[in-house]
């Protein structure tokens, strides 16, 4: 009976031993993990002030596209945009930090934890082995051998208060388990997060330097002079009128795609080509542009199509533009192959796609994207929803930063110059780009 109640003394010094030693690390980091604390609120702090500023650059570009397009405007909302993507790159780093302090933290805890499950299973092992060495006397034994009932009763409330010790050991350790596996669930997840902000951090720079290089390129043209400004404009205008009639005739010599070469119409087959960030930034100027999408042109007779027939020919306008500054990440709208990629602006005065990207969709259906800065991917290459295919830009014609985003039925898409029409003359004769029959086109927003 004596060694019985030994065995419970020692088994229930050693699970107090197990619990406290449990503490003594992180007593031992107090003043660090206080430090690392102290400074994921400063990152949180800075992190909101940089969103603050962000958000009043867009404000004030929202402003500014609201107003005529003059070279002034245009260099201002060019300075806005390198502004705002230099905040959104400190905010980044701030947010790669903060993560890196979150995972410091999450290490400290998954060293109290690993050292709390050694602990509780050497408390264990110790039980079993008192037990083992206390078993050549049963307990049934010890009842009968002690010297009168309350011996008796004891000797087996002393089993019992090992078992249950044993017990609540054995819960201890698996709920630690369980909190191990947690934590290393959520390093896991900070790490995946690091990575993302690092591939942010890289886009978000080469934002910046396209960003400079359009502001370089505008003054070069211009001289920094505004009638040369809008003289371009105008000779743009006249070059794509030219352009558009040529397409128009080409398009139309095309086979048609007929009935059903496209899928049904059905919202949400198609993500919309940008960020949640952007689509955040979109929701912001829902007042202004009457959308929460940053449409600025829909498909079809618009009221900007119609007025300016000269321009599209009056076939209305064949995709929806979205107003993007220089730089903002495109993505892809749907998982497909990559049909083709080209720059009409590689052909003097062919002022019409820019950089273009085309993705082909297993569901019979491609996807345009145009007027880009800078393409990512190359023909032939494998892409998924969301994935980056280039950055926007106003390349080709385009008199402001947006991204021409439009939808076809695949079967009727087809990748060459205008050249191979017969007759067409215009200066985008020789430039590659997408073309299709009529039929073929799609509007986005039966698909987005």
């Amino acid at each position: 009976m004596q060694t019985l109640r030994s065995l419970v003394l020692a088994s229930s010094f050693l699970i107090a031993f197990s619990l406290v030693g449990a503490l003594v690390p992180a007593g031992v980091r107090a003043q660090t993990e206080e430090q690392i604390k102290s400074q994921i609120d400063e990152h949180a702090q800075r992190i909101k002030d940089l969103e603050k500023e962000i958000a009043e650059a867009e404000r004030q570009r929202t402003i500014l596209n609201g107003q005529s397009q003059t070279l002034q405007t245009a260099i201002k909302s060019i300075d806005i945009t390198r502004r705002q993507t230099t905040s959104q790159i400190d905010l980044t780093k701030n947010k790669i930090s903060s993560t890196n302090l979150k995972l410091e933290e999450l290490s400290y805890n998954i060293e109290d934890t690993e050292q709390l499950i050694a602990l509780d299973k050497r408390t264990i092992e110790q039980s079993i082995r008192n037990m083992a060495e206390a078993g050549d006397v049963s307990l049934v034994e010890q009842v009968f051998a002690a010297g009168n009932l309350t011996e008796a009763w004891t000797a087996v409330d002393d089993a019992t208060s090992l078992n249950s010790a044993l017990r609540t050991n054995v819960a201890n350790l698996s709920k630690a388990k369980d909190e191990l596996s947690t934590q290393k669930q959520d390093v896991d997840a900070k790490k995946n997060e690091l990575t993302s902000l690092a591939s942010d951090l890289t886009t978000q720079k080469r934002s910046l330097d396209v960003a400079k290089s359009e502001k370089d390129r505008l003054l070069s043209q211009t001289k920094n002079q505004e009638s040369i400004y809008q003289d371009l404009i105008t000779r743009k205008q006249a070059e794509r009128k030219l352009f558009e009639q040529a397409l128009s005739s080409l398009e139309n010599s095309l086979a048609s795609v007929g009935q059903g070469a496209a899928p049904a119409s059905q919202t949400g087959v198609l993500a919309w080509p940008y960020s949640s960030t952007f689509a955040s930034s979109c929701a912001g100027k829902s007042g202004a542009l009457g959308n929460i999408h940053c449409i600025t042109q829909y498909f079809g007779n618009t009221a900007f199509a119609t007025a300016n027939s000269q321009i599209y020919n009056g076939s209305g306008h064949n995709a929806i533009d979205i107003g993007m500054p220089v730089g903002t990440p495109v993505s892809s709208a749907l998982s497909g192959t990559v049909f083709g990629t080209g720059n009409t602006d590689s052909v003097p005065g062919c002022y019409s796609f820019g950089k273009w990207v085309v993705v082909k969709h297993a569901n019979g259906l491609a996807t345009l994207y145009s007027h880009l800065s800078t393409i990512n991917v190359s023909k032939g290459e494998a892409v998924s929803t969301g994935q980056t295919l280039g950055l926007s830009g106003m390349t080709g014609y385009a008199t402001g930063p947006h991204l021409h985003f439009g939808v076809y039925a695949s079967a009727g898409i087809q990748i060459m110059t205008l050249g191979q029409y017969r007759g067409a003359t215009t200066p985008c004769a020789n430039a590659t780009m997408p073309v299709a029959p009529k039929d073929a086109y799609l509007n986005p927003m039966s698909y987005l």
